[in-house]
């Protein structure tokens, strides 16, 4: 049987999407009692895509669907690929993905991750039922289609990148990952610089409470890290560690499946660091792609079936590892880096390389700042902000000599001569003495114009407890990762104050910051350059 035409293939795609995705909202869901090969009647459905319902870990029901390559061979086996969907999403998410995988000979099982929508079960955050679920679909796909034992891939978006790589460490069948705009630590995703993302966590229970049902354990965290109920720290903590990738490492090497990792530069939902620093102690094939944007924004449109790096790669990933084909994806510099101001990759060899010279800028003299009012900087939107750098160019600004010093210190370096290419992870090292016990400061690194406009180059929140009111203390932060060319004529400019929208901040009523720069501890931003 001739395969579809691609252009016809994608427009299938698209509007086999749309009309699922119309029906899903509308709370009407595809009957699930299809045979292999047909069609639950009155559902439209795109070539080879069938409807179930799949056993998942401890007798729920897993709302799924297949798509099986076109005139394939009696009796012949495939590859098989299973897709998690992203939190709050239906079972449709990977239709157009899915459905171009299956064109080019892989069984494609989708299903939507329990306690959301018509899946059975709790949303129990990647916990361990999450990962029994991966487990049962695998089972089910082998005993149910044409899938290879010895060929399985998972993968995801977001929620569904979590639990492949979960999964990776729990189930040695599987033999390939591509995990993309997920987490490899949890609580270096939502509680950075011990400071809670708000609006993060607030968008995932939200979405949660519409789209799903939010098990005991994740309500009633939500609520102690929303309410900064600090005496519930040790508990939230080993919550978040348990549903980490980096927690189980040692299997996910010990099992040696062949890894790929994808994120945004401006992910506010689990930043790129995290991301790089588990990338490192990968000691199986892998390979790591940072491009600008925000949360899941890298991939969006290969999810409606249009041109997509990002998928791009993940065929190429899928190709290799579950088809064995040399198509030279695993002879290409591992790291793959797409600049926020520039349009080409750049390469290296591992995550170490990549900005490897670093420009210190003093941080000098001796300033203080009143807490408890945003001085107009910040990180932006979640989501919104780092889009529109995505697409747009537009990136959260600021008047830099407009910034009120009562409530921001500020730093600059000196006009650059020539562009500076930022790669990596900037580092601030400086020290604090806080009037209060408690208190929270977000850093921020921008590039200023010849007119004194700052464009958000990076940032990331501090949180402290504990400290003794007027005793100096050293606080070293690592902003978030970023690429991004500041150009000649421009220079670098950091900014702390003690409010972000971003984060909840931990500041008592008068509470007053002062940062200083002792001799025999210098205070400093050390930035990542590319090698010229």
């Amino acid at each position: 049987m001739a395969r579809p035409k691609p252009a016809l293939r994608t427009t299938a795609s698209i509007t086999t999407a749309a009309v699922l995705l119309a029906g899903a909202a509308l709370g009407a869901a595809p009957a699930a009692t299809a045979a292999p090969g047909t069609a639950p009647a009155g559902t439209t459905t795109a070539q080879g895509l069938t409807f179930h319902d799949i056993p998942g870990s401890g007798g729920i029901t897993l709302k799924g669907n297949v798509f099986t390559p076109a005139g394939a061979a009696a009796g012949a086996k495939h590859p098989l690929i299973v897709f998690p969907t992203s939190w709050a999403m239906p079972q449709i998410e990977y239709l157009a993905q899915a459905q171009k995988l299956a064109d080019s000979g892989y069984v494609v099982v989708s299903y939507t991750s329990r306690g959301f929508w018509l899946s059975g079960g709790k949303i129990e955050v990647a916990g361990p039922p999450d990962i029994a679920d991966a487990s049962a679909v695998i089972d089910w796909a082998l005993e149910n289609t044409s899938a290879d034992p010895d060929r399985i891939g998972m993968g995801g978006v977001s929620y569904g990148a979590g639990i492949s790589l979960l999964a990776a460490g729990h189930d040695p069948r599987i033999k390939a990952v591509a995990a993309l705009s997920g987490w490899a630590d949890l609580i270096d995703s939502i509680y950075s610089g011990r400071t809670q993302h708000l609006q993060a966590a607030a968008l995932l229970g939200g979405l949660g409470l519409v789209t799903g049902r939010p098990g005991d354990e994740l309500t009633r965290t939500l609520k102690d890290f929303l309410g900064s109920n600090l005496e519930k720290e040790p508990e939230m903590i080993a919550w978040g560690k348990k549903r980490s990738p980096a927690t189980y490492l040692d299997r996910i090497n010990a099992n040696g499946a062949a890894i790929m990792m994808g994120n945004a530069w401006g992910d506010t939902i689990f930043p790129p660091n995290q991301y790089a620093s588990f990338y490192d102690k990968l000691t199986g094939p892998k390979r790591l792609e940072f491009r600008p944007g925000d949360h899941a924004t890298a991939e969006a449109t290969g999810l409606l079936g249009l041109p997509n790096d990002t998928w791009t790669s993940t065929r190429r990933w899928f190709d290799r590892y579950l088809k064995g084909e040399r198509n030279g994806i695993d002879t290409e510099l591992p790291v793959q880096l797409k600049s926020r101001t520039d349009k080409g990759y750049e390469g290296y060899p591992d995550w170490k390389s990549v900005g490897a010279v670093k420009n210190r800028i003093p941080l000098d003299g001796t300033k203080k700042v009143w807490a408890n009012v945003d001085s107009g900087a910040n990180g932006g939107i979640a989501i919104l902000s780092n889009a529109l750098d995505q697409f747009l160019k537009l990136p959260p600004t600021v008047s830099v000599p407009l910034l009120p010093r009562t409530f921001a210190s500020v730093w600059q370096s000196e006009r650059y001569a020539t562009a500076q290419r930022i790669r990596g992870t900037s580092a601030l090292h400086t020290t604090v003495t806080a009037t209060k016990s408690s208190g929270t400061l977000v850093a921020y690194l921008y590039d200023v114009g010849p007119l004194g406009i700052g464009k958000l180059v990076s940032n990331a929140p501090y949180t402290f407890h504990g400290q003794t009111p007027g005793r100096p203390f050293p606080v070293d932060l690592e902003l978030y990762s970023t690429a991004y060319d500041v150009p000649a004529g421009h220079r670098l400019a950091l900014v702390i104050d003690t409010v972000d929208p971003l984060y909840i901040e931990h500041n008592p009523t008068g509470a007053q910051l002062t940062f200083s720069s002792p001799g025999t501890d210098p205070s400093h931003l050390s930035v990542p350059l590319r090698e010229k």
